[in-house]
């Protein structure tokens, strides 16, 4: 490899991390206009999803698709140093995530209180993407490893561990607390199943962990070699 390419690849992956980075920004930027222009929906038993019906709905399908652009732009940030099975196996696992952010920006969500008999395929289509979503932690977990063994990033360990344990953390929480209240609550979801609290949550916890390794990778990128 020429001095010359040594380089030119390290800026490419720094635009991208900027971009990663600028992206996930914007995604809690729009997220947190939605929490004024849309006061009616109560932050503490309604899913962020739910942003996405009716007046000002774009706002959320906008949040999604940028959030979508952070993950594929970390990913194109991160190849050049992820060199083991189980790190190309988490970028696989970022990507199939991304599918699940596009599918569920594409297709509007049923409100969380909407009947069995009442649910559309749209939002059936919704719900898929949540489920490709599960691959994210997975992720997170397989690249953050796979970063702070990487000696380049040795400045950055501790913070990308934190990220990364906090995503786990929150993602604990989230399924222990809904099972925990749904069983209090006859399986039914209202007022009382704070899952808006849990879901928002998840999603900061998420982001932070983008918003971490992207900003350890802009200034980083300078020692990259390969």
């Amino acid at each position: 490899m020429t001095r010359e390419a040594v380089i030119a690849r390290p800026a490419i992956s720094q635009m991208s991390a900027r971009v990663s980075f600028a992206a996930a920004a914007a995604f809690l930027a729009l997220l947190a206009a939605l929490h004024v222009l849309k006061a009616e929906l109560d932050p503490s038993w309604r899913v962020i999803s739910e942003y996405a019906i009716g007046e000002h709905g774009w706002i959320m399908v906008l949040a999604f698709l940028s959030l979508a652009v952070s993950n594929v732009a970390l990913f194109a940030a991160l190849r050049s140093q992820v060199r083991t099975v189980s790190g190309r196996i988490g970028l696989a696992l970022l990507l199939t995530s991304t599918v699940g952010v596009i599918i569920a920006a594409i297709f509007t969500t049923d409100p969380i209180t909407v009947s069995e008999d009442a649910r559309t395929t749209a939002g059936a289509l919704h719900n898929l993407g949540g489920t490709l979503g599960i691959a994210g932690p997975i992720a997170v977990a397989l690249l953050g490893w796979n970063l702070v063994r990487n000696p380049a990033w040795v400045s950055a360990r501790r913070p990308i561990l934190w990220a990364t344990a906090l995503v786990w953390v929150s993602l604990l929480v989230f399924y222990v607390g809904l099972g925990a209240m749904l069983s209090q609550n006859n399986g039914e979801f209202g007022p009382d199943v704070l899952i808006g609290w849990l879901n928002r949550l998840d999603v900061l916890a998420g982001c932070g962990w983008l918003l971490t390794v992207a900003w350890h990778a802009i200034h980083h990128g300078c020692r990259w070699t390969s």
